[in-house]
């Protein structure tokens, strides 16, 4: 599993360091340790990355959640035809 975040082009250096950490679940008080500032600094830091807008995509490979279990994603299945919109 991976973690992709779009918009980070807008945020800075430090924000996207607290955004990445708060993301994979670490708290502010072990983001301040690890990046050497403050708790109140990264709250800061994750606050002003959310006024800017970025949003956090899981990108998973295979099935990892076993929702197609017996192989039905091997993309050799036929897809479902499209249902009719005028039909009632």
């Amino acid at each position: 599993m991976q973690i992709e975040i779009r918009g980070v082009e807008r945020l800075s250096f430090r924000e996207r360091q607290v955004v990445a950490l708060k993301e994979m679940g670490h708290s502010n008080q072990a983001i301040a340790r690890r990046l050497g500032v403050s708790p109140a600094t990264v709250a800061t830091l994750y606050n002003r990355a959310k006024a800017k807008g970025y949003q956090v995509v899981l990108v998973l490979s295979g099935d990892p959640l076993n929702l197609f279990p017996g192989g039905a994603d091997d993309g050799d299945a036929e897809p479902d035809p499209p249902e009719d919109e005028g039909a009632q």
